[in-house]
């Protein structure tokens, strides 16, 4: 994934558990795509002081979602909701022609999905 997408969703989870201050930086150089000097200049703080609060805001999201997974799972469910989706759309094409089959295929996603939430 890359960098930019993952931090945004990291932050979108559990940006809430930081505090006021990183959660501010880390919006400026993930949302706002601010520089790290431009955060510096406008705060009265070293590019340094922001550099170390970004990846100290990395490294704790990262530590939340290795414990909580909530990001992992919501990528999961994503991902079966596509395939549902992708079925839906092949059946109503006349691409699948066995309902009973589209059925079950169905059925399982369903049934996976509610297992991961």
């Amino acid at each position: 994934m890359e960098k930019i997408v993952e931090q945004g969703l990291l932050y979108d989870f559990y940006g809430e558990l930081l505090n006021a201050h990183q959660r501010e930086i880390y919006e400026s150089v993930v949302y706002e795509n601010l520089s790290l000097g431009e955060i510096a200049e406008a705060r009265g703080i070293s590019r340094q002081a922001v550099h170390d609060i970004v990846k100290r805001c990395d490294r704790t999201l990262l530590g939340y979602e290795a414990k909580l997974k909530l990001v992992a799972r919501f990528e999961s469910i994503k991902e079966k909701i596509s395939q549902i989706n992708c079925l839906s759309e092949q059946y109503e094409s006349g691409e699948l022609t066995d309902a009973a089959a589209y059925g079950s295929q169905i059925r399982e996603l369903s049934a996976r999905i509610m297992q991961e939430l």
